[in-house]
């Protein structure tokens, strides 16, 4: 899937590891994206990881959109 460069170049970029990126994509795969406390639980830890603070209404909006299947499909739409 993604090569071991992939992986250096975002953790560079990010100061994140592969193994915490690959811990997150697995709780992502496995988890219910339909279930409110599993997406929170996603926006919880992606915020600690990126050390961005993300508001009570700003996680609500992103539960939201989520669950109501209102994510856009092109990513060029998201900006």
């Amino acid at each position: 899937m993604f090569g071991d460069s992939f992986f250096k170049s975002v953790e560079k970029k990010t100061n994140i590891d592969k193994d915490t990126i690959m811990s997150l994509a697995k709780k992502i795969q496995d988890g219910n994206m339909k279930d409110e406390q599993t997406i929170r639980d996603v926006v919880s830890e992606l915020s600690a990881m990126t050390g961005r603070e993300v508001s009570k209404e700003k996680e609500d909006k992103i539960v939201n959109t989520i669950i109501n299947d209102n994510v856009p499909k092109d990513i060029d739409k998201m900006f």
